[in-house]
């Protein structure tokens, strides 16, 4: 079977590691706009273009007779590249241009939600214009304005910690409006975020471990959001914070929503339906829909799955997930990312990152690996971007062995880079716990 994997990042270099290890892979080929060399290390070979130019990948698809494609980032499904290669005969794990649309309109994903009575949304307005923005405003404590189109993670604000007050809140919303066919307002939630990240063929679905990721660029949750500065999974489904039933409550969420999308599109949405949920004090709430894998969540999950990756993907197809059992090792993951210095307000670019090593084995099961990023391979050395660099990952019994593998690995990377080494030590976590406990009462 003839592979293509489009996308540059440290996603896409998970998935390709994983397709790679696939006893079905003829051959593996891949689209990126940066030269990933995690990536372009396993293809027979690849096309250095932009994943959102549908032309040219469908042309490159086809000169290569790639039997199955994998969508890695949201804009190409935005741009409905999985239509134009299925209309090529090419299939194709991600969803349509309709179905993606829980992911690329938050307008439309929350509609969607209020529509089917799914359970799990806070208060929240799509609004259009101005109209009853103020009301909305002057209703709810504290509000988080979302543009409804895609933003690459740096759209979503605050009101009272990105923007001063009220005033300065209707000023974006205006900036916005230009931009967006509509922004919706949310009130402001506090519980621990967590995500789910499930596989479908839009019958069925098999839920993935929970993963918790940390957005804020400095340790102690400090500094700017970013696109995630790490995460980490526990040794089964659930997280320290959470109870079973949480998980169960988030997944019965993502079915409804999944036969609320084929029943409102009439499209079968097919591949990776990622689910960002917080544990509130009342239970379980969506924060929003991804209609692709999570990064770095990928990371957590898909190294320590049994099931063969690529069999998964050909089921997705096939419509027989249900016949397929997918399961993953009983291990704790930790990812940290490496970004460059400055990031995210003013990274440094085109920067030289050295690594010595990739990944080991440790023995007793536990294990470590590095993933390829946001950065570009020429004559032979790797440079940094304006985004994340690069991954590590450690893999253990527990989450402080994991925690304590990626910290050996971060020691082998030099560069005008940095990481939160706080991500996955034992205090940090021992907080998020407390601060259940205290909601929970």
């Amino acid at each position: 079977m003839n592979v293509m994997v489009i996308g540059s990042g440290g996603r896409e270099d998970v998935i390709s590691e994983a397709i790679h290890r696939s006893g079905k892979l003829g051959s593996l080929y891949a689209v990126m706009k940066n030269r990933n060399p995690g990536i372009a290390s396993r293809c027979e070979d690849f096309l250095l273009a932009k994943e959102t130019d549908v032309e040219r990948v469908v042309d490159y698809a086809l000169l290569k007779k790639i039997d199955l494609a994998v969508i890695g980032p949201e804009a190409p499904l935005e741009k409905g590249i999985v239509d134009s290669l299925e209309e090529n005969g090419i299939g194709t794990v991600g969803p349509k241009k309709i179905p993606a649309k829980i992911e690329t309109d938050k307008s439309w994903a929350r509609q969607l939600m209020r529509d089917h009575r799914i359970e799990g949304s806070p208060e929240f307005g799509i609004f259009r214009d101005l109209e009853g923005v103020k009301e909305f405003l002057d209703d709810c404590q504290e509000v988080v304005v979302k543009p409804s189109g895609l933003t690459g993670g740096k759209g979503v604000k605050v009101v009272g910690e990105h923007l001063k007050d009220k005033r300065d809140a209707i000023t974006y919303i205006k900036e916005v409006l230009k931009r967006h066919e509509s922004v919706v307002l949310e009130e402001k939630l506090d519980g621990e975020e967590f995500t789910i990240q499930a596989f479908t063929d839009g019958k069925d679905l098999i839920p993935s471990p929970a993963v918790q990721d940390h957005k804020r660029a400095y340790e102690g949750d400090k500094g700017p959001n970013t696109g995630g500065m790490g995460s980490y999974s526990d040794n089964g489904d659930i997280l320290p914070f959470m109870e079973r039933r949480d998980y169960d409550d988030a997944v019965k969420i993502l079915k409804r929503t999944l036969a609320a999308i084929r029943e409102e599109t009439g499209e079968r949405y097919k591949g990776v339906l990622y689910g960002q949920f917080m544990l509130c004090r009342d239970g379980i709430k969506l924060i929003e829909y991804n209609a692709r894998f999570g990064d770095p969540e990928a990371m957590n999950t898909i190294p320590i799955l049994k099931t063969d990756l690529l069999n998964i993907f050909k089921s997705i197809l096939d419509e027989r997930l249900n016949s397929l059992k997918v399961e993953h090792e009983r291990k704790a993951t930790v990812c940290k990312y490496v970004v460059p210095k400055g990031y995210p307000e003013d990274p440094k670019i085109d920067t030289v990152i050295k690594i010595s090593g990739r990944g080991r084995e440790a023995g007793k099961g536990e294990k470590s690996k590095i993933f390829y990023s946001s950065v570009d391979e020429r004559d032979g050395k790797i440079y940094t971007t304006s985004s994340r660099s690069l991954s590590v990952v450690g893999i253990a019994d527990t989450i402080e062995e994991a925690e304590k593998i990626a910290e050996g690995e971060l020691s082998k990377i030099e560069g005008e880079v940095f990481s939160r080494h706080d991500i996955g030590k034992e205090s940090l976590i021992r907080k998020r716990i407390e601060h259940i406990k205290r909601l929970r009462g």
